[in-house]
């Protein structure tokens, strides 16, 4: 039946460009017929090829997604919420450079093996001198938003695919890479895919606006939409200018604005609008503002120049004992070993396996987080191993593939594996030495392939002893294992600081950090580690004014004191994290979890164990 397809295709698209000027009408649109015409007679490709795209090596990936890393960091977002949008449809996306290499997939589990033999993941190539017509190398010639369905591919190897892709434009309209949603199945009807195309344009519009204000910070920036309820959260026009009123930087639509009202890109921001009125529109509300000479309207906002506040410089990126517990926890990893890690609460051991499962040979598959003592015990079983149709009452009528499955291909992360359930550990090591999984309630299993990484700030080996952990899963986990290092022993807190001052930057605008500040956050002991000093940092960003975090900004119990790094604390780091957290929420116990990132179960199972006293209501 392939054969058949791929002959017929072969005859289609040879007799439609050798009859071109015969034709009264092509049966593709004119943007696919011209993409055919030069993958045969310019690239001289053979459209009855069933081979896939070529696939970049490991190295040569890593260089491009370092070089794209600016630009990846600001889709990923976006990319996460389109997929988020279509993935029930059984649709990828795909992210690709200006060269129609994959830097970034989202794909679910269910279809990611028949995804991949179609050539629709990570390190792919889809530039038109090599596959010929498709998405994305069609958006790379058109520089346009584009469908390319089914047979309108021009090698047999993709006419089952369905392509949706725009174009992303940097601020001087370059082109920055493509956005795609592919699916392997879908009606014959190109129509049918009009929505999931327009959602792919808008998705890459955002991106561009992203990025446009990301570059543009240190300028002016106005943002206008035809629409008053949009120029903030999707505007159509982006234009940025220097102290001089040059003009700096244009999004797409404005750029195609521009040229169609002045018949070109004027080079200040004087010929567009009057400066009178430009100057009368500040960045408290959105206001009215006429064209210069031209009739229409915008509503618009101007944000002012963001100056890159004072930064210190880190010297030491990352702490050199945690740097070489990744660089060996990689190698372990890659030979398929398991990985413990311990370490005090919130003392980064999820951030850490994440960096593992990024530097490791299946960073192209999902990394799957599991909270152990976040789940109560009653469900965590089904929550990993998921259901079959009615395995128990409340059970949904379509089962459910539990979180084993989805981790299939990729990495599976236990935190808190101390408070798992003892016969739940005795499945888990089946499952890690038979690499098989049996929801509740089937009695088929399935293969899954899987590496594990736990995490714990517990004391394993007591728990053994106490006869609440199993010593076989013990010694299995124990072999690798590696004990991060307390905040308050760290070489890197500088950086982590400034790292973390950048996550919690927000449309383009640096926080900085004066000098007592500073000082007071590396003074602090941290009883409750990274985690603690995140949130610290959050605050601050949030109530500081001016861009600049002063020692006022600091919560009270951070500014009231300052430790020596090699003071011991009073009490147990983790007791002072829950009392801290208890305090700050007037020992409410729902907000106090929320904030610790547990259940109020495993809140009051560490109060007893910590020996805290909980007001009593009388």
């Amino acid at each position: 039946m392939l054969a058949a397809n791929s002959r017929e295709h072969v005859d289609c698209v040879s007799r439609v460009v050798r009859n071109a000027d015969r034709l009264p009408q092509a049966p593709v649109p004119a943007l696919i017929f011209d993409s055919w015409r030069r993958s045969m007679e310019q690239y001289h490709l053979d459209p009855g090829s069933l081979q896939g795209p070529r696939i970049l090596t490991e190295p040569l990936l890593k260089e491009c997604r370092e070089r794209a890393e600016l630009f990846m960091r600001i889709a990923g977002e976006e990319v996460g919420q389109l997929h988020h949008r279509v993935r029930h449809a059984d649709y990828c996306v795909m992210l690709t450079d200006a060269q129609g290499q994959t830097l970034d997939h989202r794909v679910d589990t269910a279809i990611r093996s028949d995804c991949r033999k179609a050539g629709l993941y990570l390190g792919t190539c889809w530039s038109e001198a090599e596959e010929g017509t498709c998405g994305v190398a069609t958006v790379l010639t058109s520089k346009a938003a584009v469908t390319v369905h089914k047979r309108d591919h021009f090698r047999a190897a993709f006419i089952g695919l369905t392509c949706s892709a725009a174009p992303i434009f940097d601020p001087q309209g370059n082109l920055l890479g493509v956005m795609d949603a592919s699916a392997l199945k879908s009606p014959d009807d190109r129509r049918s895919q009009h929505l999931v195309r327009q959602m792919v344009a808008q998705s890459a519009q955002a991106i561009e606006n992203a990025f446009f204000m990301h570059s543009a910070r240190e300028h002016w920036v106005l943002q206008a939409h035809g629409t008053p309820g949009y120029v903030d959260s999707q505007p159509d026009l982006l234009l940025a200018w220097d102290q001089d009123g040059r003009l700096r930087a244009l999004n797409s639509k404005a750029r195609q604005a521009l040229r169609r009202r002045f018949g070109q890109v004027p080079d200040y921001i004087g010929e567009v609008f009057d400066l009178d009125a430009l100057r009368s529109v500040t960045d408290q509300s959105t206001q009215h503002l006429p064209w210069l000479g031209e009739p229409g309207v915008l509503h618009v906002r101007v944000n002012t120049p963001r100056r890159k506040p004072p930064r210190a410089v880190a010297h030491a990126q990352v702490d050199p004992r945690v740097e070489e517990h990744l660089r060996l926890a990689v190698r372990v990893k890659d030979r398929n070993l398991p990985v413990l890690v311990q370490g005090e609460t919130g003392a980064g051991k999820e951030v850490f396996a994440r960096q593992l499962h990024e530097r490791s040979a299946r960073r192209t598959g999902p990394f799957v987080a599991v909270n152990c003592a976040a789940i109560p015990e009653n469900l965590i079983e089904s929550e990993l191993f998921g259901y079959v149709a009615g395995a128990f009452t409340g059970a949904s009528s379509k089962g459910m593939a539990g979180l084993l499955v989805q981790a299939d291909g990729g990495t599976l992360f236990l935190d808190e594996i101390g408070d798992m359930p003892l016969a739940l550990q005795t499945r888990l090591l089946r499952v890690m030495a038979e690499g098989e999984v049996a929801p509740l309630g089937g009695a088929k299993s399935r293969t899954v392939d899987i590496q594990v990484i736990c995490a714990s700030h517990r004391d394993l080996a007591a728990l053994v002893s106490d006869g609440r952990f199993r010593e076989d899963l013990y010694f299995r986990l124990g072999c690798a294992r590696f004990c991060l290092p307390p905040l308050r022993e760290r070489s890197d807190k500088l950086a982590l600081i400034n790292r973390l001052l950048e996550q919690q930057a927000r449309g383009g605008v640096s926080v900085g950090i004066g000098q007592a500040a500073l000082e007071r956050l590396l003074g602090y002991a941290w009883p409750g580690n990274v985690r603690q000093l995140h949130h610290v940092l959050a605050y601050a960003c949030a109530v500081c004014e001016g861009g600049t975090i002063q020692l006022a900004d600091l919560p009270v119990q951070v500014r009231g004191e300052q430790v020596s790094l090699a003071a011991e604390p009073s009490v147990s780091p983790e007791r002072q994290v829950v009392l801290d957290a208890l305090v700050r929420h007037r020992w409410k116990p729902l907000p106090t979890a929320q904030a610790l990132g547990i259940s109020r179960a495993t809140l009051y199972r560490r109060v007893n164990q910590l020996g805290i006293d909980m007001p009593r209501k009388h």
